[in-house]
């Protein structure tokens, strides 16, 4: 067994990762995918779905985890697609520039697509009325429907 002590680019203290690789990049690699898997289940125990807190049976508890990988495999999707079609600036702040991972998972902004579509759908009536009083404002408001018609198409 290795302990490799890697610096990141803002970590004050290094991380110690125990592992039987011997390359360091390959060792990054696989606990950088690890971590992604550990916001999901963080997601499903405490983070949003809180299962343990369900005192769930066995059975229903089975039943729950599914839904909740349907779902997020749902958002995760519809947020690949968004990325893919470029629109997810019209969902999400945009990355800084001194960043060096992106600011929203794929998961992030298929949710957040859908909040938004959901929102201004229900405000559709007052963006129409603001859109006619303020005339010079309509092609960025046609570039944002343009936006929406994108992200709702069916994967």
């Amino acid at each position: 067994m290795i302990l490799l002590p890697i610096f990141l680019n803002r970590a004050v203290l290094p991380w110690y990762l125990s592992t039987n690789l011997t390359d360091v990049s390959t060792t990054v690699k696989i606990y950088g995918q690890r971590f992604g898997i550990e916001a999901m289940f963080k997601d499903c125990k405490t983070g949003g779905y809180n299962l343990e807190g369900s005192q769930a049976s066995p059975d229903r508890l089975v039943r729950l985890i599914l839904l909740i990988a349907i779902a997020m495999t749902s958002a995760w999707l519809q947020g690949q697609k968004t990325q893919f079609s470029r629109q997810q600036s019209y969902v999400c702040r945009p990355s800084d520039l001194n960043r060096n991972r992106k600011r929203h998972s794929a998961f992030w902004i298929g949710l957040y697509g859908y909040n938004w579509i959901i929102s201004l759908n229900g405000c559709q009536d007052l963006v129409l009325e603001m859109m006619a009083a303020v005339r010079n404002k309509q092609a960025f408001y046609q570039q944002g429907v343009m936006a929406m018609m994108l992200i709702q198409q069916p994967l």
